[in-house]
């Protein structure tokens, strides 16, 4: 869904995580973290794998967003 004048306000706001959505995000950090691990364990320093790394937090705060607005977006 894109951002319109009717939902900005609700998606620029703070969503307190219910306890379906904490465990949501403790799921998602911990397979985050696991594949950040393998990824630094298997490849060399080189700025594809700080790429790689960079667009694995990005990939884990869209996600975050997708639970704190439950698929509002």
């Amino acid at each position: 869904m894109p951002i319109t004048a009717e939902n900005v306000a609700g998606i620029f706001t703070y969503h307190a995580p219910d306890e379906g959505q904490r465990v949501a995000y403790d799921a998602l950090r911990a397979g985050a973290l696991h594949l950040a691990r393998m990824i630094l364990e298997v490849t060399p320093p080189c700025a594809d794998r700080e790429a790689a790394l960079r667009h694995l937090r990005e990939a884990v705060a869209t996600a975050n967003s997708a639970i704190a607005l439950k698929g509002a977006v």
